[in-house]
């Protein structure tokens, strides 16, 4: 395939891709969106501040105390905590977090690292990332999502995320409803901060966080209405959920919780998964995520704090056309208060839902500049 040449914008910090006839009519769409954002913008404030609301609403659950627990170990550079807090009075948080074994700073900088679906907080990737940023300075921290890494027990052929949202689904008492998919995670990291808080060794006014697929998406998700997390880069996980149905592109990001939708489609009579029961599953699982949940509506939030959004052209979970939909309600919200200095957003072009060494190195350098 012809690489396509990538421009890039100075005063918006966007790079993104341009050669054909499909660039054009995205690009279109996106001034388009612009235009939009721009009349939605009049009236910002007071629907931000309903967004924060509802979403820290829809969220709420009896606070509890942390009652932390860690043990440590040393390398030659790093020191290694190892332990949980817990967020909720039957949630233990694993935790890993990495300090650098000498600092002459008592408090220090922090960043959360988030996995994505089916990963771990001891994953390799994210490792090499808690270790990239101990190396500048920072303590670098990460969880497992709910039902991933230590907080399942492991079986064979069983896939405890899945079998939680298929759960959530067909759940009939209101008043206990779950939210498995994103949502009970980014109460988590919430919970997360307020522990951090805590500390002695943690500079609480400088937070960041990032994760990777669905670590990005609870990222964006937390960091928009939480601000105590002052810089966060959201990675391949920019897309509006909405777009999605409605171009019929949500095949991707369904198929990372796919039993949940062949169960969604069972259980409403369907022979298939189509867009019907996929709208169904989402509305139950994610309410608010078609609308004033979704990434457009709720990434312009983070407007000023620096933030980094990187994406991938191909990217068949969160497509590029729902992507730029999100890039132009970000773009506006930045410009609208002469913050585009700390808005980037960068596009891979011909590349799949993947976290690419370029990103990597971006991430990298965004938070040594901003935190």
């Amino acid at each position: 395939m012809r690489k396509l040449p990538k421009v890039y914008n100075k005063n918006l910090n966007y790079t993104t891709i341009k050669g054909s006839a499909k660039f054009n009519r995205a690009h279109k769409f996106l001034l388009a969106s612009v235009c939009c954002c721009s009349i939605f913008l009049l009236h910002a404030q007071p629907w931000s501040q309903k967004i924060k609301k509802d979403f820290t609403s829809l969220l709420q659950r009896p606070a509890i105390a942390a009652n932390a627990s860690f043990t440590w170990f040393t390398t030659d550079s790093v020191l290694i905590e190892k332990g949980f807090f817990y967020s909720e009075v039957t949630e233990k948080v694993p935790t890993l977090i990495y300090k650098p074994v000498r600092t002459t700073f008592k408090k220090l900088p922090v960043i959360i690292c988030l996995h994505g679906t089916g990963g771990s907080k001891d994953e390799a990737g994210i490792k090499s990332l808690l270790y990239e940023f101990t190396k500048l300075g920072f303590m670098a921290v990460a969880i497992d999502a709910r039902y991933h890494g230590e907080r399942v027990i492991k079986t064979n052929g069983r896939n405890f995320y899945t079998d939680a949202i298929i759960k959530a689904w067909q759940n009939k008492d209101a008043a206990h409803q779950s939210h498995p998919f994103f949502f009970d995670t980014v109460y988590d990291l919430w919970k997360l901060v307020d522990y951090l808080d805590t500390r002695p060794d943690v500079d609480s006014s400088r937070i960041g966080m990032m994760g990777i697929s669905m670590g990005g998406i609870e990222t964006w998700m937390a960091a928009s209405v939480d601000t105590r997390i002052k810089v966060a880069v959201p990675v391949i996980s920019t897309q509006s959920f909405k777009w999605s149905l409605d171009n019929g592109r949500w095949q991707g990001r369904a198929k990372t919780i796919w039993n949940a939708h062949v169960q969604a489609a069972k259980d409403l009579g369907d022979t298939g998964v189509n867009t019907k029961n996929v709208k169904a599953l989402w509305d139950k699982v994610l309410p608010g995520i078609l609308n004033e949940f979704d990434c457009p509506s709720m990434i312009p939030l983070f407007a000023p704090r620096p933030l980094l959004l990187l994406s991938t052209e191909k990217d068949q979970n969160c497509p590029l056309g729902g992507a730029q939909i999100a890039f132009a309600a970000a773009t506006n919200a930045y410009q609208s208060i002469n913050a585009s200095n700390k808005l980037k957003i960068d596009v891979e072009p011909n590349e799949p839902h993947r976290f690419t060494a370029k990103h990597f190195a971006m991430a990298i350098a965004w938070f040594k500049q901003w935190l």
